[in-house]
């Protein structure tokens, strides 16, 4: 494995150095030689699969940067319009060649000749995607792709007055740290209202995308959205009945975790009812965590709390920030959320977050982090293809990232009490997002099932879910009418449907890591750095058995795991 940061960006072979993607016609030429060219031998065939590769990695460069700066400024008509012309003008063009080419992979003689175990997880995609292919779902894709920005473009342009002063929602809610209830519960009914004031036009874009995504779904034969995602999902190694266990696992092993965590809250800040914006306060005369004042020492902090894990993840770090790789802190027009977007070409992925001096930031940036090193060991794979990894791995990078850094987080907090606090707030957390993710798993679920359902049956639908996984210590009588929109706040149901519940099953997978950093650092760093090399070039189980772990989301596992969490939480709180 190379754990080098001086990355190179790839070079060309087969298409110019400096092509430049304007149009279609700039790149048609290059799809119909790869279509048109005999292939006469396993070693020709082998050439044509890298000069694809090349071809796949300077198209998704392309859109890839299209988009990262149109979230940058979503208030830029030009870069909205540069992406959705992408979508719409270029994209419908590349997809019937690109089912032409796996056809005509999968019909090649001397595919059999091919080392099996290299390239048996490239292949089975191939298979499932020519499978999936319908020519009547390529303007679907495209309607879909543009609806699903409209979101960012919707959110990205809401804030709230606090004191005279405008911030972005993002920032709005560190506010929720303060010993001032009353200032925290008119920020938490401010933001609600906020959100609540563009519901109809969330809810009316959210009806559109469900509706063109069951139509995809129908056309390629299947009987509803979610069995045709979890397909294209390559969700090969588990099945729907899985993640409906995983909801009661859940409900059974993490709820009455969330329970105490909640009882004990309440009583820390003295009070006879628990809301939802006493959440992230602390009692009286306790200062609220301030683990840093700007982005760029959110970054300076990152990379010294990295390099002190392992040199070779601050060095990542450095790389993506000489070549300004990173947009760490909110502002007015930045599309909300965060994301780290891998550059298959370029290998240092981009970075982009809405900082607000909280600590959610630090995990959010050491959580991106760990997508950056994935991006980085996974960029010398011979095809691009081998570095499309599965998620449910992905999010292991990430959320090991959280829990392994924590014995660093000194470079944040140079008070030991503040120190202790930010921990027990990663653990409470590593517990209590659990619930939510079922949430809004099981609501997909639902929501794809019945496609034709009415805005009331959807309302209704979120709110028996919401109950069943809710604790029974917050009290959020009276804010029902914000509780019944909660769902639009989850950026991932408008623009990445059914990519959720990952979260989880790769949440046992980082505590499964941090069990083994535990016992011996060198080694579950050593795991973590293996399985994260291999890309996406072993099937799921493989990848977890790379990093020293199991690929087990069963009730007996998460109770086992979720026990480990308890006993460590109850350490830090000694």
């Amino acid at each position: 494995m190379n754990e080098s940061a001086d990355i190179q960006k790839l070079e060309r072979h087969y298409i110019p150095q400096d092509l430049t993607i304007t149009d279609w016609k700039t790149i048609e030429p290059y799809f119909k030689e790869l279509l048109e060219r005999p292939i006469n031998s396993k070693e020709e065939l082998e050439q044509w699969f890298k000069d694809i590769s090349e071809m796949e990695a300077a198209v998704s460069e392309d859109i890839c940067w299209r988009q990262i700066r149109m979230t940058c400024d979503t208030t830029n008509k030009e870069l909205e319009e540069s992406f959705n012309f992408f979508v719409l003008e270029i994209q419908p063009h590349i997809q019937p060649y690109a089912f032409e080419l796996n056809k005509k992979l999968v019909n090649s003689p001397y595919i059999n000749e091919l080392d099996k175990e290299k390239y048996f997880t490239y292949l089975r995609s191939i298979k499932k995607s020519i499978e999936l292919f319908r020519e009547e779902n390529i303007p679907i894709e495209s309607e879909i792709a543009v609806l699903q920005q409209k979101y960012g473009m919707i959110t990205g342009q809401m804030a709230v007055d606090v004191n005279g002063k405008t911030y972005t929602l993002q920032h709005a809610s560190k506010f929720f740290e303060s010993h001032d209830r009353q200032l925290r519960e008119e920020v938490y009914k401010k933001i609600a209202e906020r959100r609540y004031q563009d519901k109809d036009q969330l809810n009316d874009l959210f009806s559109q995308l469900v509706n063109k995504r069951n139509q995809e779904a129908l056309n390629a034969g299947f009987e509803n959205y979610r069995d045709f995602k979890f397909k294209q999902l390559g969700r090969f190694d588990y099945t729907k009945e899985d993640t409906f266990r995983f909801h009661e696992s859940v409900k059974l092993h993490v709820i009455p975790l969330v329970n105490k965590i909640h009882v004990r809250k309440k009583e820390k800040l003295k009070l006879d009812h628990l809301r939802p914006w006493d959440l992230e306060a602390e009692p009286e005369g306790t200062k609220p965590l301030t683990p840093f004042e700007t982005g760029k020492e959110l970054l300076d902090k990152t990379i010294e709390c990295f390099t002190k894990l392992r040199p070779f993840f601050g060095d990542c770090l450095r790389k993506m920030n000489e070549m300004k790789h990173l947009d760490l802190e909110s502002r007015s027009g930045k599309a909300p959320g965060g994301y780290s977007m891998p550059l298959v070409e370029t290998g240092a992925p981009f970075i982009f977050m809405n900082a607000a001096q909280s600590m959610h930031d630090v995990t959010t940036m050491v959580h991106e982090g760990g997508h950056a090193i994935q991006s980085f060991l996974s960029h010398s794979l011979e095809l691009s293809s081998f570095k499309d990894y599965p998620m449910e791995i992905a999010e292991v990078a990430s959320m090991a990232m959280e829990l392994f850094t924590m014995d660093h987080w000194d470079v944040f907090f140079d008070n030991k009490e503040d120190l202790k606090r930010a921990k027990e707030h990663q653990l409470e957390r590593v517990i209590t997002l659990f619930p939510w993710i079922a949430m809004i798993d099981k609501f997909q679920h639902w929501i794809y099932e019945n496609p034709n359902h009415t805005l009331e049956e959807r309302s209704k639908s979120w709110m028996e879910i919401f109950k069943e996984f809710s604790d029974g210590v917050i009290d959020y009588s009276g804010l029902e009418k914000y509780v019944e929109n909660g769902w639009q706040k989850q950026l991932h149901l408008y623009e990445v449907p059914f990519y959720y519940i990952e979260y989880g099953i790769a949440q046992l997978g980082a505590i499964g890591l941090w069990m083994q950093y535990k016992n011996n650092p060198e080694k579950a760093l050593d795991n973590y750095v293996n399985a994260l090399s291999l890309g996406g070039t072993k099937t799921l189980p493989e990848l977890y058995k790379a990093a020293g772990l199991k690929f087990d989301f069963s009730p007996e596992n998460i109770k086992s795991l979720m026990e480990f969490v308890k006993d460590e939480l109850e350490k830090v709180e000694e």
